[in-house]
């Protein structure tokens, strides 16, 4: 169970992501951001929308801050951000998968609770996405240390049903609550992983288009259940842009 943080206010700087912001009111926001050292928080920014606000443009999503509030009920409000850095720019398909990590964040990290390891793991996603040959990469390594930080622990070496060492050169297919058991088929392909891939994924080695393949189906499987009913606006729109590229 994570550990409930102290509330704090006033003057305390704190160096934060701005995960999601949305119109409140005429001139205002409400605006989530996720913090090393706090988790994920929710402030109001007030008048940060009218046209001679310091913080005008300055609360969007990718952005790193070091920001002050003030109150301790779940709602805060925002009395000082700074950026830290410069901007961080994400065009393209890049943008879609900045959008689906910030997703992640803000529907399967519980408010309040800090999550250090998730939020480097963040950082680092983000600074990839910029200029890596291979965005799909940082994406993976994400959801890889988000499971393990939700106490969601698979083991990728031994069998589930008889605790033998996983062959490299077998097809095992993945039971949520047990984990892999040897299989030569499966009714959904999807759960058919071969072994040399989930030797890979425990050493959290994603170097090959075939390993990120089946990492990826591998990570909606397990984020699923957290996930829900809920449809995820990036993936939507991810999925809209590649149709509307091919008419």
């Amino acid at each position: 169970m994570p550990l409930q943080p102290r509330q704090r206010e006033g003057g305390d700087q704190v160096a934060a992501f701005v995960i999601h912001a949305r119109p409140y009111r005429e001139t205002s926001q409400l605006v989530e951001v996720f913090s090393a050292e706090l988790g994920r928080l929710s402030l109001i920014a007030k008048g940060s929308r009218a046209a001679r606000s310091p913080l005008k443009g300055m609360l969007q999503p990718f952005a790193r801050l070091s920001l002050s509030w003030r109150g301790r009920g779940d709602l805060k409000t925002l009395t000082r951000a700074e950026p830290l850095g410069l901007p961080r720019r994400l065009t393209g398909d890049r943008l879609f998968y900045g959008l689906y990590l910030n997703e992640l964040v803000y529907y399967l990290l519980e408010s309040g609770s800090p999550f250090p390891d998730v939020f480097e793991a963040y950082a680092e996603a983000l600074t990839l996405l910029v200029d890596t040959p291979v965005p799909e990469l940082p994406l993976r390594r994400f959801e890889f240390l988000l499971l393990e930080a939700l106490g969601y622990a698979v083991d990728f070496v031994t069998a589930a049903d008889d605790d033998s060492p996983i062959r490299t050169d077998l097809l095992y297919g993945f039971e949520r609550e047990l984990g892999f058991v040897a299989r030569e088929r499966t009714p959904d392909p999807a759960n058919l992983f071969l072994g040399a891939h989930l030797h890979a994924f425990a050493e959290h080695r994603f170097d090959s288009p075939a390993i990120l393949q089946a990492a990826k189906r591998f990570s909606r499987l397990a984020l699923q259940p957290y996930l829900g009913q809920r449809r995820l606006k990036s993936r939507e729109l991810f999925l809209k842009r590649k149709v509307s590229s091919k008419e």
